[in-house]
Order: structure tokens, then C-alpha cells, then sequence
């Protein structure tokens, strides 16, 4: 496929990889992820290699549409049940215009094709050529961001587990921050509730890419991120995540001005490269 396509209608890992053929099913099922599109992976190919036709493509198809984005990777086999690249393939957050964006789809194809990257899959046995798409969504700006868990990812215990930040879940993924830690069981019972440290935010330029920021009030440090009302959103969110793709799902979201978006729904990892 050599044109951008409307996320919702993304099928087919082989052609989008995982993760936009992931979120295509999630807008179809009707959860609350951001309009974005699929660049499949002959797309990706004839950017990264040049392809004057394929670039005009992508300009032409660029100057109508909302921006900024968020530029992700869209492996093919990248969050596999055995393996998830996360850390390894690059996600390139508020890019604006074309220059900008073409910039941030070689980075997300380089990091899925870095010595890093395959020495990961070395070490799970996969052989095969890595295979890069990327899809391009509507960048989130949220006022707190963060992980879910609908199976405890260490004790393996039938509950939700969240944890969230200031911020772009950014902080949370690179270790920035000690971010609050809530777990439920699944009919929404409170079992937990710790607040985290969070003096370290990630937060969009107005020019286009991020920066981390120093959070001084103490209240922010140290109180908590999310309310009552919230956390039960994402409960009810991580429910609806099982009910549409299986148990076990490792899900990120934000929420930006009170509105809950899903950015990522997969399933949790049980390989662990050594």
C-alpha cells in the first residue's frame, strides 16, 4: 500500500504491523483512541529510501490534515506474546510539517533496524528481517498520562494495576519519575493506593518536540495525579480492553482536559530476553 490509511481501517499485520492494526480494531470496537492513519510498510520502505513519488505522496496527503502527530512504531511482530520492543523502537512525539514528520518516520525505522533492536530479537530466536511500519496519530496532550495493567505484570494476580504521572507517559517509560500506583480488583474494589514522586514532566514545544520540565509544587510532587472518578474510568476502560481483545492487556492512556484516550492496547509480554 503506497498512501497513508485511515487508522479504523487498518487490517492485516503483515502489510501495518501490530500496533496500528491494534488500534484500528480498538476505534472499530469503539474505544477512545485518537483518529490517526496507517503507513504501511512498502510506505515506510520507499520514504526511508527516497522515493521522490512516495514523498510527494505523503506532502500532498500531509497539508490538510490537523497537526501536530505523534509518529509511532507499527513493528510487524513488535508486541508479539512472547516479545514487545518497547524501548527499543522509537516513538516521535509533536511533530509538525513534512520535513518534521518524513525526520521522525527514519527515526522510528532506524531504532527497528539498530544493533540494539537486533540483538533483542536474537535473543528470542526471531530471525527474521525486522519490518517497520508506522502509524500517524493525533498527538494527545494530556494532563496526566500513564500505564495499565489488567493482569498483575510481576505476581501474575487478576487485578488492574495503573500507574500514573504529570505529563506525557513518556516520564513514566524512561524512569523520570515514581509515579502514583493504584491497584483494583476487577469489579472496581480499591487495594491499593500509593502516591509517587513526581517532580519530572514531559511537555510538548510549541515549535514541535518535547522537553522534560522541572515540577515544583509540592502538592504535584506528592499528591496524587488522578481522582476517584478517573480511576474508575480506566478500570472501566481496561474492562472493556479485555472484553474486545482477551485477558492480560498492557495498556497505555491519557487523559487530556477530563476526556480519557486509549494510546496503546496490547497484550502483556511473558517472554524475557535474558
Amino acid at each position: 500500500m503506497r498512501e497513508p490509511v485511515e487508522l479504523r481501517l487498518a487490517e492485516g499485520e503483515a502489510e501495518f504491523g501490530g500496533k496500528s492494526v491494534q488500534l484500528g480494531a480498538s476505534l472499530r470496537s469503539g474505544l477512545p483512541v485518537p483518529p490517526g492513519w496507517a503507513l504501511s510498510v512498502e510506505f515506510v520502505d520507499a520514504i526511508v529510501s527516497g522515493d521522490a513519488d512516495v514523498l510527494a505522496t505523503l506532502e500532498a496527503f500531509l497539508r490538510d490534515k490537523p497537526q501536530p502527530f505523534a509518529v509511532r512504531s507499527s513493528g510487524v511482530g513488535e508486541d508479539a506474546n512472547i516479545a514487545s520492543f518497547a524501548g527499543q523502537h522509537f516513538t516521535e512525539l509533536n511533530r509538525i510539517g513534512f520535513a518534521d514528520i518524513v525526520d521522525a518516520i527514519h527515526s522510528v525505522w532506524n531504532s527497528g533496524h539498530s544493533e540494539g533492536a537486533r540483538a533483542y530479537r536474537a535473543k528470542l530466536g526471531i530471525t527474521e528481517k525486522p519490518r517497520t511500519a508506522v502509524t500517524l496519530q493525533k498527538m494527545v496532550f494530556p494532563d496526566c498520562a500513564g500505564v495499565m495493567f489488567t493482569r498483575h505484570p510481576v505476581t501474575g494476580a487478576d487485578e488492574i494495576v495503573i500507574e500514573a504521572s504529570w505529563g506525557l507517559g513518556e516520564a513514566i517509560v524512561e524512569g523520570l519519575v515514581i509515579p502514583d500506583h493504584f491497584r483494583f480488583g476487577k469489579d472496581g474494589t480499591p487495594r491499593e493506593r500509593r502516591a509517587g514522586t513526581k517532580d519530572i514532566c514531559i511537555r510538548p514545544l510549541p515549535g514541535g518536540g518535547v522537553e522534560e520540565c522541572v515540577i515544583d509544587d509540592p502538592a504535584k510532587v506528592s499528591g496524587f495525579c488522578v481522582d476517584d472518578t478517573q480511576l474508575q474510568a480506566l478500570v472501566r476502560l481496561g474492562l472493556l480492553c479485555e472484553q474486545h481483545f482477551g485477558t492480560g492487556r498492557d495498556i497505555e492512556w491519557g487523559i487530556e482536559h477530563g476526556i480519557l484516550y486509549l494510546l496503546q492496547c496490547r497484550t502483556i509480554t511473558t517472554g524475557n530476553p535474558v
